[in-house]
């Protein structure tokens, strides 16, 4: 079966056990890949975390309706990846423009410099 994801998805998905310093296990992840990814078998996604840091590009999320989270989480831009759409759980929300905007900039100002 295909499943739809698009670029400001929030999903829960299961990373398994991780290498340190890997995101691991269950969490929720933010979709940064395109919308013409829609085969639906790959997507390239950030982990959250609700631990907070000090870190210029941690995107914090505030928990609410329409993205479905239950807690403050920060986007760990620095552990983008491609999953499988395997790993993913289920839809949470979606994150707002903002949110997608600054990810989007976070990812243009760590590029190969």
């Amino acid at each position: 079966m295909t499943i739809l994801i698009r670029r400001g998805d929030l999903w829960s998905a299961n990373f398994g056990d991780p290498e340190s310093p890997e995101a691991g296990y269950q969490r929720p992840i933010l979709v940064v890949s395109s919308d013409r990814m829609r085969s639906g078998r790959l997507a390239i996604v950030c982990p959250l975390t609700t631990t907070p840091k000090p870190y210029p590009w941690r995107i914090e999320i505030e928990a609410d309706e329409g993205n479905g989270l239950t807690h403050t989480g920060y986007i760990q831009v620095e552990h983008l990846r491609a999953i499988s759409s395997a790993r993913l759980v289920h839809r949470i929300g979606q994150v707002g423009t903002v949110t997608r905007a600054s990810a989007k900039s976070c990812f243009m100002r760590s590029g190969p410099g």
